[in-house]
């Protein structure tokens, strides 16, 4: 079991759990993704969705006939997220970056591979030796063409928080470093206007031909 309560990641997440899920519940999968909606798959495919919150994205991912593992380390948002998103057929897991070793203990066959793994608003919580780690760890639960979805927040960081300033470009060497190249890249401003906040948003793909 993963005791969020001890990881420098997840601080603060479990007291203001029923805040920070009101505020995730608030904007919708599509607004927040919008800029990489057309890179997702369009048939049934294996989701993972690490540091998944509330479910808002493990639900509209399910609700669109996806098999979707939902990672949460933090108890009170897992509970939360299974109770608003009841109605959706999502698996969750008590689990966590790094090294994901739940996940990643589960055996080496097909059924572990995931042809989309998204990380939103998760990445600029771990620190350089995490993500590096992270990433190979991503890497080696990503199915063949797979590909890794994620945003990196950047300005304040809110009282309470870690958080790192983490380049786009550098996430772009350390998927490169693992296999996974640049599909997409794209910069905007944070969907709930808070001010000096704003985000970068990738799509990393095994064997894909980008820079």
């Amino acid at each position: 079991m993963i005791d969020a309560r001890q990881m420098p990641t997840t601080a603060g997440y479990a007291e203001a759990a029923e805040t920070l899920a009101g505020q995730y519940e608030s904007v919708s999968f599509a607004d927040v993704h919008r800029d990489t909606l057309h890179l997702l798959p369009t048939r049934p495919a294996t989701v993972l969705d690490v540091g998944a919150g509330s479910g808002r994205d493990a639900a509209a991912l399910a609700a669109l006939g996806h098999r979707v593992v939902a990672v949460e380390p933090t108890a009170e948002l897992r509970a939360l997220g299974r109770k608003i998103h009841a109605d959706q057929d999502i698996e969750w897991v008590d689990d966590a970056l790094p090294g994901l070793p739940v996940l990643r203990g589960r055996g080496d066959g097909p059924e572990r591979r995931f042809e989309l793994i998204l990380l939103t608003a998760v990445w600029m919580h771990l620190d350089a030796g995490q993500r590096t780690a992270a990433m190979g760890a991503l890497a080696d639960l990503l199915a063949a063409e797979g590909q890794v979805v994620l945003s990196l927040r950047h300005g304040p960081v809110p009282a309470g928080r870690r958080m790192f300033d983490v380049s786009a470009d550098e996430t772009v060497r350390l998927g490169r470093d693992h296999g996974l190249r640049r599909v997409h890249r794209s910069e905007r401003p944070d969907p709930h206007g808070r001010p000096g906040v704003s985000w970068s948003h990738l799509v990393l793909r095994r064997g894909a031909a980008g820079r």
